[in-house]
């Protein structure tokens, strides 16, 4: 049927108001956009804010809530700010370092005994990150970093290297600012990290302890699934503060924030909140080989935001100081001496020596006990033979034995 004029203009009207509602709806979605994205930028700027506002007042408790809610410090150029103020450096504000100038250069200082190794790791290093670097800027870099490394040991020659270290050093170098790096990195190895840089790892292994323990108060099932095997799968990710084993730098910079905000056993409670959420997957595992290689491994899909703050709350909840094998953790460790993470900013690096020294005299004392303990039991039957004839000898001399003898012969005699 044909449609009249009319028809056709009602047609038309209708299509107008289609239109001009459709044109409206756009409009208030993009409005709402637009809204939505101010306030997220203002939210951000308002951070920013209060982070440098926390930096510039040395606010290490504030630095510290910041560093375990969503997003820690959000950029490097926040964190070149924040880091340094949480491992107590004095920095000013344009970056450069407070403290009284050394009147020699580390150059000139003698050669540490560890950087044949020092040069082999380096050679290998920034295998993830920076991203696609050139051969001239991956060199340049490596020559930072065993620039970095070489002043730090040799500043401090009583620390040992150990195998991971460059992987920390290489973080820290890509945050901060040349003339920051030193410093920081000297105080993190002296007063944060100062147990992997003894001669031994024993106290390395003892860290690991915490961690069924901290298991088994969660969740026994997992714990004594786990039993099987020894603590050593998380070896690599606390003693490298998880920075050989994170892939992507946004990642591991990130998690650098609530590891240099909270206390040094912090990164005992990260790797234990990974474990914990992989329940599923460890507990299916029967063999002990392959039990060992999966929780060593990192998961490629991991919740970095919901660990940190899972983490914090599992601290919470489980302190160290209610794990059994906390008791067997030197009091001259850098995880009792640096449970306050503001007084740790407050020590010097002479005292990082002391604690070195004294934990270094009770490892050795616990060495020679070890070494007089598996000697006895080695030769016990001996040493036990050799007691009972010295005991023989020494009561029939004593005057006890003697009376015992004198008593006994009449009556045998009267028999």
């Amino acid at each position: 049927m044909a449609q009249g004029p009319e028809e056709y203009e009602h047609v038309d009207a209708r299509g107008d108001d289609e239109k001009s509602t459709s044109d409206t709806t756009e409009a208030s979605t993009a409005a709402d956009a637009d809204a939505d994205r101010d306030a997220e930028a203002t939210s951000l700027a308002r951070r920013q804010a209060r982070i440098l506002d926390a930096c510039r007042r040395k606010d290490i408790e504030d630095l510290q809530a910041i560093a375990v809610s969503n997003g820690g410090f959000l950029s490097d150029t926040i964190r070149s700010q924040a880091w340094p103020v949480l491992l107590g450096c004095r920095i000013d504000g344009r970056g450069e370092r407070e403290e009284e100038k050394t009147s020699d250069s580390w150059t000139s200082l003698p050669r540490h005994r560890d950087e044949d190794q020092v040069k082999l790791d380096v050679d290998r290093s920034f295998v993830y990150y920076p991203s696609e670097p050139t051969q001239a800027q991956l060199d340049e870099k490596r020559a930072e970093l065993s620039a970095l490394i070489t002043e730090v040991l040799r500043r401090q020659p009583y620390l040992c290297y150990f195998q991971g270290y460059h992987d920390i050093c290489q973080v820290l170098l890509l945050v901060l600012p040349p003339a920051s790096r030193a410093a920081a990195m000297a105080r993190l190895s002296a007063l944060r990290i100062r147990d992997f840089m003894l001669p031994t790892l024993a106290p390395a292994v003892s860290q690991l302890r915490l961690i069924p323990d901290l298991l088994g108060a969660v969740d026994p099932e997992l714990s004594a699934h786990l039993s099987r095997i020894e603590p050593y799968f998380a070896l690599s990710d606390t003693l490298t503060m998880f920075a050989h084993n994170v892939q992507q730098y946004g990642d591991i910079a990130r998690l650098f924030d609530a590891l240099l905000a909270r206390e040094q056993v912090f990164t005992v409670y990260i790797f234990a909140q990974i474990v914990l959420r992989r329940r599923e997957e460890l507990v299916a595992l029967d063999e002990p080989d392959m039990l060992h290689f999966t929780v060593s491994k990192l998961p490629t899909n991991l919740d970095l935001e919901a660990v940190i703050a899972e983490a914090a709350a599992l601290f919470e909840a489980h302190p160290p100081e209610s794990l059994r094998a906390w008791r067997r953790i030197s009091k001259a460790s850098a995880l009792k001496t640096a449970r306050d993470v503001r007084a740790c900013a407050s020590q010097s690096l002479d005292d990082g020596r002391v604690f070195f020294e004294r934990q270094l005299r009770e490892m050795h004392w616990s060495d020679r006990r070890d070494r007089v303990l598996k000697a006895v039991w080695v030769n016990r039957r001996i040493i036990l033979a050799i007691a009972v004839a010295a005991g023989a000898v020494y009561f029939r001399k004593a005057p006890i034995w003697a009376n015992l003898v004198s008593w006994s012969t009449p009556n045998r005699n009267r028999q």
